[in-house]
């Protein structure tokens, strides 16, 4: 899943992402509720961690927007307000759930996992499972298959996958898949993409079956069906 962090506390933040990740997440930050009502009504997520007391935008002011605005991304909210009256006026503002500090990772991990399927039936399909041709990923479980058979991917691989998928059909560059899938904002000056493309594609085009994995020279890659 691609899940935004909203948490002005630095050590906090840095915390949680790594907790996220380690999980096979993708994640953004943001610091302050400005710019995390910005990343939220101009990306697409598929949850997002946001903290009740925020400089700037308070998140309870960030979330009553969201909603008013029909943005349904589901919400897990974090306070250390652990007050019953405190709880519902969260949940009535528009988050799906609230979860005090402090928090262990496990149960962070469960309620992202549960306020995800708790979706709207379409929401539910679209945020867990991609398909492009017989191709298919589920989100939730992390288990993709190709023509109905397992592939067996790295952390990492499950991730440059989910990436492209999510983008199936359009070509992704080198820096957005920098930013997108490895977090960088600069050029590590490496090869670690083309390497991390190359195992992917022998396991996602193995002998026999049409490639879905396409480099386009002096742009990037595109996933989908030959043009």
């Amino acid at each position: 899943m691609r899940i935004l962090i909203v948490e002005d506390q630095a050590a906090q933040a840095e915390y949680t992402q790594k907790a996220l990740r380690e999980g096979g997440h993708a994640v953004d930050l943001a610091s302050d509720g400005k710019e995390g009502l910005y990343l939220a009504t101009t990306e697409q997520y598929d949850a997002i961690v946001l903290d009740r007391m925020l400089p700037k935008v308070d998140g309870l002011t960030l979330l009553r927007t969201l909603r008013a605005s029909g943005i349904a991304t589901p919400v897990l909210l974090l306070s250390a307000l652990a007050e019953s009256d405190d709880r519902v006026e969260g949940l009535r503002a528009g988050s799906d759930d609230y979860l005090t500090k402090p928090f262990h990772t496990a149960e962070l991990l469960a309620r992202l996992e549960a306020i995800t399927r708790r979706a709207s039936p379409q929401q539910t399909a679209q945020v867990q499972v991609l398909r492009v041709a017989d191709l298919e990923l589920d989100r939730l479980s992390r288990r993709v298959r190709r023509g109905g058979t397992p592939l067996d991917l790295q952390p990492r691989e499950y991730q440059l996958l989910e990436y492209l998928m999510r983008h199936a059909g359009q070509v992704v560059t080198r820096t957005m898949l920098l930013e997108g899938v490895w977090d960088y904002h600069f050029d590590p000056g490496t090869n670690v993409i083309d390497v991390h493309i190359s195992k992917l594609r022998g396991k996602v085009d193995t002998a026999g079956l049409p490639p879905l994995l396409h480099t386009v020279r002096g742009a990037g890659y595109r996933l989908g069906e030959a043009a």
